[in-house]
């Protein structure tokens, strides 16, 4: 099957009322990026520690949020 050219710009460089939409940079704040990579660890190690728990006995953890008596 051939492929189709729209021969226009593509969606994602339009805003939704069709108007060209402008690339903007935004320079983060240091105690904003500080911020975010401290949340970013806390996440990473949260998921470490979940997948480590599903590794050893992922039944016993998935069994832990059945609802039981139809609850």
């Amino acid at each position: 099957m051939a492929s189709r050219d729209s021969g226009g710009q593509s969606q994602s460089e339009r805003g939704r009322s069709g108007e060209e939409v402008e690339d903007v940079t935004v320079e983060a704040n240091p105690e904003v990026a500080e911020r975010h990579a401290e949340i970013t660890e806390d996440v990473d190690d949260l998921l470490d520690e979940i997948d480590s728990v599903l590794e050893e006995n992922a039944e016993e953890f998935v069994r832990g949020y059945v609802q039981k008596g139809g609850q």
